[in-house]
């Protein structure tokens, strides 16, 4: 009896995923008239983003934040591909990005915007940080998506269109350094309010939340340059408080266990960028990573005090901890 009933359970549950599979296969016709603007397309997802949907016949608007990525991406994609200068924690060049894309798109609409852009530094400890540190992470993570989203909103809902937001596991769970989980949690916030105050427009709101992939927003070097200017500005009190050797601790961990856990497999996110701008029937939420589906997510449904372990156990801890 038992074995029957685990039996069809499994069989509704494969029924369920074939079912899926099919239903998502389906995707939006006309391409070729249909407008896509990305931001953060200088490297990383939005630049391959960009490329991709550019081969599959979309019009693609790619925001690139400098000149030097403008130029690139025009050199590698066709014709049809537009780039504009985009600084995505300033205002007013999101109105004049805005005011061009109107005018590109006419009448048809803007059938999906890619919230793509984002920054990862500066992060510390709480303790180690200012609250400008706090304002400017917020300005491109959080703002940068909501002001971006705001400019093309009307386009979109003329379209019937997409918004495409990029959040990330750190959106679900937040770790001791929680300065870019604060930015990412407002993305997640703000995507289930605009997806619930958008459907009956006939707009639809999606979320991908990524693993950590190899992209310039993990960039080791990077990350370790950040926590060094950090550390120098620290009163004597403080460092006292962590040790002198924390640092050398710390970029130990980056490298032997931070740079091992990237996926450099970047394709896995944009499929998941391109079903949501091309699949007739989108997810609402997307996991792209290994390490996101069968770790990351888990852990965030479990009760805190499995989670707190974990990431206390994992950390390097301060030289005055009671741990």
């Amino acid at each position: 009896m038992y074995l029957f009933m685990i039996l069809y359970a499994f069989g509704l549950v494969l029924l369920f995923y074939v079912f899926r599979w099919f239903r998502e296969l389906k995707r939006v016709p006309n391409k070729c008239e249909k407008f896509v603007y990305i931001t953060g397309c200088d490297s990383g997802f939005g630049n391959l983003l960009a490329r991709h949907l550019d081969k599959k016949g979309f019009r693609v608007v790619a925001g690139c934040y400098t000149e030097k990525g403008e130029d690139e991406l025009k050199k590698i994609c066709t014709d049809k591909l537009t780039t504009l200068h985009l600084d995505v924690s300033d205002h007013d060049n999101i109105s004049k990005a805005a005011d061009t894309i109107k005018t590109l798109v006419g009448q048809r609409g803007l059938w999906a915007v890619v919230n793509n852009a984002g920054v990862s530094v500066p992060t510390a400890p709480n303790d180690w940080l200012l609250i400008e540190d706090f304002k400017h992470m917020l300005d491109v993570n959080l703002y940068g998506v909501i002001d971006v989203t705001l400019s093309v909103l009307p386009l979109i809902k003329r379209a019937k269109g997409r918004v495409v937001n990029v959040a990330s596991v750190s959106g679900r769970i937040s770790p001791t350094m929680g300065v870019y989980s604060i930015s990412k949690y407002g993305v997640e916030a703000f995507n289930d309010s605009l997806r619930r105050s958008m459907a009956p427009f006939g707009v639809k709101v999606l979320c991908i939340e990524p693993g950590f992939f190899k992209t310039s927003v993990t960039d080791s070097s990077a990350l370790q340059r950040n926590f060094e200017k950090m550390w120098e500005r620290l009163p004597q009190d403080v460092k006292d408080e962590y040790g002198s050797d924390y640092m050398d601790r710390l970029n130990d961990v980056m490298r032997e266990k931070f740079n091992k856990a990237l996926d450099p497999d970047l394709m896995k996110v944009v499929k998941c960028m391109e079903h949501a701008v091309a699949a007739v029937h989108p997810r609402t939420r997307y996991s792209p990573g290994w390490d996101a589906k069968f770790f990351w997510l888990p852990l965030s449904y479990m009760p805190t005090f499995i989670s707190d372990a974990f990431f206390l156990r994992n950390a390097v801890k301060p030289k005055v901890s009671v741990l």
